[in-house]
């Protein structure tokens, strides 16, 4: 791997607000490749007057975050046989002995209120220097500075972005006297969790904005569906969609500007365009069947939908502007529904069912081949990772509702488990 110049981020990341929680999810790795890379993630030197337990975390995080990716495998700090922070510090062969392929060090120095990190990635095998990555942050934003780093980290190794400093949305069910609903927004592994808005009554279908700076959502608080459109900085929310029968499954264009939804008040299930400045909708598709779960394609110009105008629950698509007629994009299994687009357009994920098993599949698109990736009975909402690699979804497991990850490739899982009560419909939020 070539040598790379030094990279100064110089990002000072914001303090996380005062109502935020603790994890309510934790990531348990249940099926990895067997040929992951070693790294080894040296404690960091800390350099300040108190050293707080903010900053003695820091490498903790990035530890768990690469290990938690299921493409390696991180030496234990028992196993360390040296601890070096700088560089010239390092003995190689203290790493190649124990089978590292990677090394990172590094070290925090507090000047007043601010931490200067400093962190080096080492090839042991060709005992050189791949990259150093310097961050300025304040104490309370450790942990959102450890996630970018473990995506330096990462792309540095595998040459695609991580998704450690991605951030999810879920609902939430838990029940004491009452059922109660929450929408929560997190980082990737469940920390930062922030309950946005909870209801006696079901809250469903979330979806970001394409700037992440807004969720839409479906609410039933004042006994119908309605969609609100809410903003994350302020709190602020509107009503957005309150039609009689149907208002669900929003879905944000590209551009941020229209939502396209799903309205019966017609008296059949359709797929409508909202345009959000104006209020003005216009109707997309008109057919005696049931059309929902509108998705739009990465360029904005085609919308992906759930339709049983065919033979059971399928895929079509049809162009954005509604003046071509819809076309069927699935025919394999009995059911294919819940579909949305990765990033760059070349993969449809969404749920298939065969005999009474719905589990998440991948359809690519120019092959048309489709690759079953979970083992589930009853497997649902799938959402693509901002880099496109990995898949979050909700299924059952021992009873309970629970969130759980796997990689396109299907190689690699990892359930969620959540604290307490159920967890479903999540949805990865737009790389920021």
């Amino acid at each position: 791997m070539m040598f790379k110049k030094l990279v100064y981020l110089g990002v000072f990341l914001l303090s996380l607000t005062s109502h935020i929680l603790h994890a309510e999810l934790i990531i348990d790795i249940t099926e990895g490749l067997q040929s992951k890379h070693k790294i080894a993630i040296v404690p960091f030197a800390l350099h300040s007057a108190s050293a707080s337990k903010e900053t003695e975390i820091m490498s903790q995080i990035i530890n768990s975050d690469l290990n938690s990716s299921g493409d390696f495998a991180v030496l234990a700090k028992e196993a360390m046989l040296s601890s070096p922070t700088k560089v010239e510090q390092v003995k190689y062969r203290h790493w190649a002995v124990t089978g590292q392929d990677y090394l990172v060090i590094g070290s925090i120095l507090q000047e007043g209120k601010t931490y200067k990190v400093k962190v080096a990635l080492l090839d042991v095998v060709k005992k050189q220097q791949i990259n150093e990555l310097r961050l300025s942050v304040n104490a309370n934003s450790m942990r959102k500075a450890a996630h970018h780093l473990s995506d330096a980290i990462y792309k540095s190794i595998m040459g695609i972005e991580g998704i450690f400093s991605s951030r999810i949305a879920y609902i939430t069910t838990k029940t004491i006297n009452k059922k109660q609903y929450s929408l929560f927004i997190s980082d990737y592994d469940g920390h930062n969790a922030v309950a946005i808005t909870k209801s006696k009554e079901p809250i469903m279908s979330p979806a970001w904005s394409p700037n992440g700076q807004h969720i839409a959502y479906v609410s039933f608080e004042n006994k119908v569906s309605e969609i609100f459109v809410q903003t994350l900085a302020t709190g602020d929310r509107r009503s957005v969609a309150r039609h009689k029968g149907i208002n669900g499954s929003p879905a944000w264009s590209p551009d941020g500007k229209k939502l396209a939804i799903t309205l019966s008040k017609s008296g059949n299930s359709d797929i409508y365009i909202l345009t959000l400045a104006t209020a003005s909708l216009k109707q997309l598709t008109r057919s005696w069947a049931i059309d929902t779960e509108a998705s739009w394609a990465p360029n904005g110009k085609d919308i992906l939908f759930t339709s049983n105008r065919g033979q059971g629950a399928q895929l079509y698509i049809m162009p954005s502007h509604g003046k071509s007629a819809a076309e069927r994009l699935t025919f394999n299994g009995d059911y294919n529904a819940g579909g949305s687009f990765s990033k760059d357009g070349k993969r449809i994920v969404m749920i298939q069912a065969e005999k009474g098993n719905y589990r998440v599949a991948v359809l690519d698109r120019e092959s048309q081949k489709i690759t079953i990736l979970s083992n589930g009975r009853s497997d649902e909402s799938p959402s693509f990772s901002p880099n496109g690699q990995v898949i979050i979804y909700a299924r059952r497991k021992e009873g309970k509702e629970i969130l759980a990850l796997v990689s396109v490739d299907g190689l690699k899982k990892r359930d969620i488990k959540h604290t307490s009560g159920s967890v479903r419909e999540p949805v990865w939020a737009p790389k920021r």
